[in-house]
């Protein structure tokens, strides 16, 4: 569908300045940022397309510039603009975990890490090392590979939160199966790193699992 054919109100950027964001599709909004199609394909109908492709909006922010420039019709500058999209919601989330405490701001915390790993099909592990007040000094991706195969080093982990003075860390990794659901490597890889960074009064106050729609605090599962 050419945007062109639809009346004024319509046409997505219009509807959203109107009528604000809870008015358009998914595809809608990916349309504005994509601002044209390609020859045979209207920006709605691409917009889609992408949205199908990716398993919806979170598949697609999801990806990176490896996945999107395999992505048939997305030129160099329409990958740069999901791109900048996805980079932009990440800084946002970082720059709230910087001012408030971690702990305290769970839904900004869970966005976070979903983002980062929610979409992934292989397994990698996160620490976000934080002050003493818990908010957020950096984070990290320190280990990829699933955790049964490839070893999660503590002293690893101790370092670098050592080289950021931190006073407690979160860890995260994801689950590619979707299925969120901590396992009982999770579990021990997790007593280790509690017991690692204890020796250095360093707080592991969580570990984050991350489905495709879902993060589990295991502290609020039971703990480890």
């Amino acid at each position: 569908m050419n945007l062109k054919t639809l009346p004024q109100d319509a046409r997505p950027r219009e509807k959203l300045l109107a009528r604000g964001e809870t008015a358009l599709s998914d595809a809608e909004l990916l349309a504005i940022v994509l601002r044209t199609g390609i020859s045979g394909m209207g920006v709605l109908q691409m917009a889609q397309s992408l949205l199908d492709n990716h398993g919806g909006l979170r598949g697609l922010l999801g990806a990176d510039a490896g996945t999107l420039k395999r992505t048939k019709g997305l030129g160099p500058a329409k990958q740069a603009e999901i791109l900048a999209v996805l980079a932009l919601a990440r800084r946002a989330l970082a720059q709230q975990l910087q001012q408030n405490p971690v702990m305290s701001d769970a839904a900004a915390l869970r966005d976070f890490v979903r983002l980062r790993l929610g979409s992934l099909h292989h397994e990698v592990f996160w620490v976000l090392f934080l002050d003493s007040k818990m908010r957020l000094l950096a984070a990290e991706e320190l280990f990829k590979g699933s955790l049964a195969e490839t070893a999660v080093y503590p002293r690893e982990v101790a370092v670098r939160a050592l080289h950021w003075a931190a006073a407690s860390v979160v860890v995260a990794h994801n689950h590619p199966s979707g299925d969120p659901t901590p396992s009982a490597a999770d579990r021990a890889v997790t007593r280790k790193l509690q017991a690692a960074l204890g020796l250095l009064d360093i707080r592991l106050l969580d570990h984050m699992v991350v489905g495709a729609q879902h993060c589990v605090a295991m502290s609020e599962e039971g703990g480890w």
